[in-house]
């Protein structure tokens, strides 16, 4: 019984030290003293029982205490339970304390919290950033293409960081200003005279309002010159006119094969009833004979009128035929 009392105190004894370091990270809160950081052994299980590692509250503590910033560990917990990056927001405070930005513990971790980098956001403060924007392409009065790129030079503004347009919003309004700068341009060449007519005009429009930067410069990077967009609307224009004048004049021409035909159709109609016509004839005449209107004599009478009529016809054609003969002699 001893010898297992003994080794149920030993591992007593093992699991109150793992728990007591567990508890209190010696180490790291014996660094915190060394650095001058004022933390109890109480606040250190309170992290522990929170869920917050004291080795990022303190570590950052340690890195701002030496940077003569005091940052409360209160406001650090606070910051890692809303689900912000310590590290970070410490790091942003020490570079801007020492950039002589005025930053915020409060404001560091909106901005944090906004999902943007405040570290970034302070180091383009005090560096500048350049962004190039894309080929934006536009057309000038006289219908010639000009494309050009530009530069921004843009600088953070940490009071709009929450709730402020990005890079995209800038990259965005400088591109509407280049194309309506070209487009107001009476000629191309104005544009390749003077590029920084474009800057000027783009920069007074003030495209940095509503966002989270501040413009310092746009610098012309480069214009070229691109299609006559003018001449092939024009040939473009004229092919569509001349489509159009041709698909017109199949229409006529169909419409006057339609009314041919239907000419040759009432000629082909009327010869029919002619020729309908003059087969009743001999049933007429039969007709007249049977029923005594019409005579022997009464016939013979009208062959003979039909038979002086065919030859006065056949005489006035062969008289035709040799004026016309005499006509074409020399």
């Amino acid at each position: 019984m001893t010898g297992i009392t003994l080794l149920l105190a030993v591992i007593g004894l093992i699991v109150l030290v793992f728990l007591f370091f567990y508890f209190i990270p010696v180490a790291l809160w014996i660094s915190a003293l060394a650095a001058r950081v004022r933390i109890g052994i109480g606040e250190l299980i309170g992290m522990r029982l929170r869920r917050v590692p004291p080795r990022v509250i303190l570590g950052s503590q340690i890195s701002a205490t030496k940077a003569g910033l005091d940052i409360p560990t209160a406001f650090l917990e606070a910051h890692f339970l809303a689900g912000g990056t310590v590290e970070n927001v410490a790091t942003a405070l020490i570079a801007a304390d020492k950039a002589g930005i005025s930053l915020s513990h409060e404001r560091a971790a909106a901005i944090d919290l906004a999902g943007r980098d405040v570290l970034e956001a302070v180091q383009v403060s005090v560096n500048p950033k350049v962004i190039s924007t894309p080929i934006v392409t536009a057309v000038a009065k006289d219908g010639i293409q000009v494309k050009a790129t530009s530069r921004v030079t843009v600088r953070a503004n940490i009071e709009r960081l929450v709730g402020g347009a990005g890079e995209e919003t800038i990259v965005a309004r400088v591109g509407e200003g280049i194309v309506t700068t070209i487009g107001s341009a009476e000629t191309h060449k104005d544009v390749l005279e003077n590029p920084d007519r474009i800057s000027k005009t783009v920069l007074d429009k003030g495209l940095d309002s509503g966002t989270a930067y501040e413009i310092l410069s746009i610098d012309i990077a480069d214009v070229d010159v691109g299609d006559n967009i003018g001449a092939k609307l024009q040939t473009d224009q004229a092919e569509a006119d001349l489509k159009i004048a041709r698909a017109k004049a199949e229409e006529r021409r169909a419409m006057a094969v339609a009314q041919e035909q239907e000419m040759h159709a009432r000629v082909e109609e009327m010869r029919a009833r002619v020729v309908e016509a003059e087969a009743e004839v001999p049933r007429a005449m039969a007709e007249a004979f049977r029923s005594g209107n019409l005579g022997v004599m009464d016939y013979y009478r009208m062959r003979n009128i039909q038979a002086d009529t065919s030859m006065r016809e056949g005489i006035a054609g062969e008289q035709e035929e040799e004026g016309g003969q005499e006509d074409s002699s020399p």
